[in-house]
């Protein structure tokens, strides 16, 4: 095991905690106006059995989200990469879609299925987070080499054949690069859910709730839960992508 690769990124960690604590104290800030890394922990000790719960809640939907996304964006990825027509009649609607502030979309969303919390949340995910995906999937698929696909195809390869031996695997790191995205934006989209419409569910609930009772100290630790939980998703999927395109990763072997 490399332990730079464990090191670096604790130790950039830690000193931007330690820059964030100085830049508190030198302005002199009180924490109901900012909150310094000092004041989190005791935010989490009094709050523990909500960060338990509610970052659970909000941990398992994102990851559905994300999951769903994959499917998704990787089916219309593959329909856009592997026909022109498709990519050319697709490609503007998707881009027309992401534009739209996902924002304005939720108390649509939340109207047209009143109730069903974790079902709108899954959604939300799911829409702000698949595009990146289907467009690395298309993109991968529609370079390919067309050298390779007449050499297999010369030697009797069949057209799934050429697209399981070559065009998938090529694809696999601009996915992983879109996957590593899509990590955060499924995280958004769930927390601008769980803000936005008032079930009292998941870390964006305390978020807002912290924020109606000007808890500053509890609203900067549940940013930090919030983004604790996307660097553990976002290696996840770096192990994932050691094990299934490593061959693509400078420096792997």
């Amino acid at each position: 095991m490399d332990w730079k690769k464990v090191a670096v990124p604790l130790a950039a960690i830690a000193l931007l905690l330690a820059l964030w604590e100085g830049l508190v104290w030198a302005m002199g800030w009180p924490d109901y106006k900012m909150a310094s890394p000092s004041d989190l922990w005791p935010a989490y000790l009094r709050y523990q059995p909500l960060f338990w719960l509610y970052g659970w809640q909000t941990l398992w939907r994102t990851v559905v989200g994300l999951a769903l996304a994959v499917v998704f964006g990787t089916a219309l990825g593959m329909v856009m990469g592997l026909s022109r027509v498709m990519n050319d009649a697709l490609y503007p609607l998707l881009v027309g879609f992401n534009a739209i502030p996902k924002a304005t979309v939720v108390p649509v969303v939340a109207l047209m299925f009143v109730g069903h919390h974790d079902f709108n949340t899954i959604l939300i995910a799911l829409m702000i987070s698949f595009f990146p995906i289907a467009v690395s999937v298309a993109i991968g698929l529609g370079t390919l080499e067309p050298e390779y696909r007449d050499i297999l195809r010369s030697l009797g390869a069949s057209r799934v054949m050429v697209f399981w031996k070559i065009a998938l695997p090529k694809t696999l790191p601009e996915f992983f690069g879109a996957l590593k995205v899509a990590v955060t934006l499924a995280f958004i989209g769930t927390n601008l859910v769980e803000i936005i419409t008032p079930h009292g569910r998941g870390l964006g609930h305390l978020f807002q709730s912290a924020q109606t009772n000007s808890d500053f100290p509890l609203m900067f630790a549940v940013l930090l839960a919030l983004a604790a939980m996307g660097i553990v998703l976002y290696y996840a999927i770096v192990a994932l992508e050691r094990v299934f395109a490593g061959w693509a990763i400078r420096g792997a072997a």
